[in-house]
């Protein structure tokens, strides 16, 4: 696996089923990127082109076109988890984006743009594609850490949590290119596609790695939740985006995620079961979720402040 891109993960075994050899091979890629650093690639993955084309174009026409009293008509719902509806990062936040951001088609958490016209068809198709995939990449996830290929499933099976976010990142200034600050991902499974302008970056081996943009390709990586049932067996991957100049960015990220009521813990397979001892305390999902957005609403003013999943790590040494 080379130092300078991500693997790359052909998924079209997984919707047959006689190419056994081809389903070994991905699980294999995929255990190893899970393990190293939590970052892969797929192609092939079920989601339609022409879909992830259109729901990129009609999210440059909302950001693009629409004034920000059209904007402000889709203002977030005060009783979600998450501001659904139009949001932009506060002045004093280092992350420089406005973004639209839906639960699962039928919530009633939903604010839905008017225009443009099939919007918000399109962000509830693509969901629902996500949504399936995010099924699949559970079920291998599993089979990849020695665990039932259900497993996950049964742990995680109310998706009303899941979420999806179009994002616009504004032009890079003269002075300062941060689109998204250096993180980590809190839930489960992150599927992600941007458009040309790129500006993604996982770092592996303490160096910045440029995801370039595929077409067609969706990049996934491993969540926080991942990284603590499994022990650090699998990694949560650290990414940030880098703005370009003179271009805005475009991308939506979906975000497989948990019930915040749900408990979270190492699980016994990979601590009690063959003498490990745990290295998380465990956590109830939603208050590592509220931790997380105060992160976003209140900026420490220390780099080192910031809540992350070491916040719940026990010290084993």
């Amino acid at each position: 696996m080379g130092e300078s891109c991500i693997p790359t993960v052909d998924l079209s075994s997984c919707f047959r089923e006689d190419d056994e050899d081809g389903m070994k091979k991905a699980k294999e890629i995929i255990g190893q990127a899970c393990s190293e650093y939590g970052f892969f690639q797929v192609v092939n993955h079920g989601v339609p082109l022409g879909l992830m084309t259109r729901a990129i174009e009609l999210s440059k026409t909302f950001f693009e076109t629409l004034p920000i009293e059209e904007k402000l008509k889709c203002v977030p719902n005060s009783g979600a988890p998450l501001p659904a509806g139009y949001n932009r990062q506060p002045d004093q936040s280092p992350d420089k984006n406005e973004y639209l951001l839906m639960f699962p088609p039928g919530s009633d958490l939903n604010v839905y743009p008017q225009n443009p016209p099939h919007f918000r068809e399109v962000l509830e198709q693509i969901f629902a594609y996500f949504t399936r995939l995010g099924v699949l990449i559970e079920s291998i996830l599993s089979q990849c850490l020695g665990l039932p290929s259900n497993f996950l499933k049964e742990f995680n099976h109310d998706r009303s949590w899941d979420f999806m976010a179009a994002l616009h990142y504004f032009p890079a200034t003269e002075t300062e290119n941060n689109g998204i600050s250096e993180h980590e991902d809190g839930n489960c499974i992150t599927f992600v596609f941007q458009d040309e302008a790129g500006g993604l970056e996982v770092r592996r081996n303490g160096k910045w790695i440029p995801v370039i943009p595929t077409r067609g390709s969706l990049v996934v990586n491993v969540g926080d939740v991942i990284q603590v049932l499994s022990n650090n067996n699998f990694k949560s991957a650290t990414h940030r985006v880098v703005r370009p100049k003179s271009k805005s960015r475009y991308s939506y990220a979906f975000f497989y995620n948990l019930h915040g009521d749900k408990w979270v813990e190492p699980l016994q397979q990979f601590t009690k079961d063959i003498g490990e001892a745990p290295k998380y305390r465990g956590f109830r999902y939603k208050e590592y979720q509220a931790l997380r957005m105060r992160n976003k609403t209140h900026p420490p003013s220390m780099p080192e402040d910031v809540i992350r999943i070491t916040h719940y790590a026990v010290n084993t040494s």
